[in-house]
């Protein structure tokens, strides 16, 4: 196990990168020009990345980036 110390601004920081890595793969996760393949490999990023969000981040904010909530409002 690892860890670091982080101050208040360097936190948010993180969490705007994260977001905004976790923004772009959904919306190329929709696009249907992207073969299987990478879409698989790019959900595995996407796992990784929320793992480290989770540490980060809200609960509220964790639950806006689950990916089966996501999911389901993008159906409705």
């Amino acid at each position: 196990m690892l860890g670091f110390l982080i101050n208040e601004r360097e936190k948010q920081e993180i969490e705007y990168l994260l977001k905004r890595e976790m923004d772009e793969i959904l919306f190329d996760l929709k696009d249907s020009r992207i073969d299987q393949i990478v879409k698989r490999a790019m959900d595995e990023r996407y796992k990784i990345l929320f793992a480290l969000f989770k540490r980060v981040a809200s609960h509220k904010e964790c639950m806006r980036y689950m990916k089966t909530t996501r999911l389901r409002q993008e159906k409705s």
